[in-house]
């Protein structure tokens, strides 16, 4: 099925201009007609055009009556704008259907999005790293896993997008980590115990990025959520930085609030001697002792190929069997 995709940047400068050509050409290939904004491989500094000329960018976006608006690449440089954006204009375009997709600094957008109209936007890839990836072996990552082969986008990313763009998605389930038993206290607070089955109802999926989400801590800019699912991702950030950011979220009274925590993938990120046994997962026990919701692992989504599309502000439901974890949000159609 066609659908009309429109190309903007309003975050960092797209370097890779090969990626962006191809990711065109993916989409493309894939049936859809694809309208490039005239801005989106402007340079200004470190991003893609000076603020004006991506608020811009933004705008004409929403203005495109585009069936998806889909940003470039993610980076940085949204936060500067928010203060500037015009809501009840996106509150309009999504509406009447435009479902304006993105991750990492796109965080700022959605959440913000959702603080001001609470209207859904959708947490899933950037034309470059998912549309424009080429054939090629990937290096190992900075904790452990090993190269391995790609070819081209990733698969399971091509049909979650499709899902969405056509209106089909009605979730996504996944295996967690083997260390996910939840602790005594989060299987008391979810009326379950380990390895039982639980299913919480009706509940805000709200996140994305840990770093920028930790950035709009104290801003107008973050949904205040209480008895949400919070899912949370992020790269190139040492576990004990991680931890130092979900710190700010405890004590700020944002992790106490939520029914469930979703962590989804940390990646690139490099352990080193002074360490001595601090990892991810020293993080993650560390978690589920401070709060009373259970902490779930290894949602697949954030800077990796193979990753679900999550409605960022839509009411779903958790259901969780022993490891096995599902998403549903079928109910919004």
């Amino acid at each position: 099925m066609t659908k009309h995709i429109y190309i903007y940047s309003p975050s960092g400068a797209v370097r890779d201009r090969a990626a962006f050509r191809r990711g065109i050409a993916r989409l493309k290939t894939l049936g859809h007609e694809v309208e490039v904004d005239a801005a989106a491989l402007a340079s200004h500094l470190r991003f893609a055009g000076d603020d004006d000329t991506r608020l811009a960018a933004i705008h004409r976006a929403a203005a495109s009556g585009a069936d998806v608006a889909l940003i470039t690449r993610g980076g940085y440089g949204l936060t500067r704008l928010l203060a500037h954006i015009h809501y009840k204009v996106l509150g309009k375009a999504i509406d009447q259907g435009t479902q304006f997709v993105g991750m990492s600094d796109f965080t700022a957008l959605q959440l913000a999005v959702l603080a001001r109209t609470g209207q859904v936007t959708w947490a899933g890839p950037a034309l470059c790293e998912g549309f424009g990836v080429s054939d090629q072996a990937d290096a190992a990552d900075g904790h452990g896993a090993g190269a391995r082969e790609r070819h081209g986008p990733d698969e399971i990313m091509e049909a979650c997008f499709d899902d969405m763009i056509t209106g089909q998605g009605e979730g996504t389930g996944w295996r967690q980590s083997r260390e996910a038993p939840q602790n005594p206290a989060a299987s008391i607070a979810s009326g379950a115990r380990p390895g039982v089955s639980f299913t919480m109802k009706h509940s805000t999926l709200w996140g994305g990025n840990l770093a920028v989400l930790c950035s709009l801590v104290g801003t107008p800019f973050l949904p205040q959520i209480k008895g949400g699912i919070l899912f949370l991702e992020d790269v190139a950030e040492h576990p004990y930085r991680i931890e130092r950011m979900l710190t700010q979220l405890l004590h700020a009274g944002i992790l106490g609030a939520q029914k469930a925590i979703v962590l989804g993938q940390f990646t690139q990120y490099k352990l080193g001697s002074h360490d001595k046994g601090f990892k991810l997962a020293t993080v993650v026990n560390w978690l589920r002792g401070q709060v009373k919701a259970p902490v779930l692992t290894n949602l697949p989504f954030g800077h990796v190929p193979t990753k679900v599309l999550l409605p960022v502000g839509a009411q779903v439901d958790l259901a969780v069997e022993g490891r096995d974890a599902f998403l549903l949000w079928g109910h919004r159609h």
